[in-house]
């Protein structure tokens, strides 16, 4: 699955031109052009990293960002601020509100996307990496294979893609609601109860003979991949 970012930055062009970058670095991309839509949306699906102006209308980039740091699932969400305010009071502010880097207006693109790709290894490594390992279970992103203990597991599609979705955040738990954005996309409509035939399948498949069962099922939460 690729690294989803969020960028919420009002000039269109300039909110084209990070889509059209980012998605030719490989990442899912979505744009938002005002900070009040954006926090809605982070509700609703946190991305792996998200691009933030400064100057938005609705909600500030500013008020937006310390609002994400006071919410459980999003105090650890990597921010990198956009913005035409390049003094150092400024930038200053900018990271005491909870942003992880700053980049000024104008900026260079390839500049900006290899900071993208570094703050995306340092925090969320599994984001990029094509080998994922959760305790005794590996995933290749590349082959598409799955082993456990060194025994291959064949999985449908769906039930690869749910699989790459918990191993992507081990010990988090995901609501069926989030699992059904992260995994059908939230374009599509199926039906909560999907997800619980999914994840029993994946179950089924990678809990061989005695070895314990790595996907924990939380009541009234939703599931979770045991570390």
């Amino acid at each position: 699955m690729q690294p989803r970012i969020m960028v919420v930055e009002d000039e269109e062009a300039l909110g084209t031109l990070l889509s059209y970058n980012l998605e030719a670095e490989g990442y899912e991309v979505e744009v938002i052009p005002r900070g009040d839509e954006a926090d809605i949306r982070l509700q609703e699906r946190v991305p792996d990293l998200l691009l933030l102006d400064w100057m938005l209308p609705g909600v500030s980039g500013i008020e937006l960002c310390r609002r994400l740091r006071m919410r459980p699932e999003t105090e650890r969400l990597p921010v990198i601020m956009l913005t035409a305010r390049g003094e150092e009071s400024e930038r200053v502010r900018g990271l005491s509100t909870g942003a992880d880097d700053y980049v000024v207006k104008p900026f260079s693109t390839p500049e900006l996307m290899a900071r993208v790709k570094a703050m995306l290894r340092r925090v969320r490594p599994n984001a990029i990496s094509s080998l994922l390992k959760c305790g005794d279970v590996e995933l290749d992103r590349e082959t598409y294979r799955v082993h456990r203990r060194s025994r291959e597991i064949r999985l449908g599609p769906t039930e690869f893609k749910l699989l790459e979705f918990f191993m992507a955040s081990p010990g988090r738990v995901f609501s069926r609601s989030q699992l059904l954005d992260g995994v059908w996309g939230h374009d599509i409509y199926v039906d909560e109860r999907t997800v619980d035939v999914h994840v029993g399948r994946l179950r089924k498949a990678l809990n061989l003979s005695t070895m314990p069962d790595v996907i924990r099922t939380v009541r009234g939460a939703g599931y979770a991949m045991e570390v």
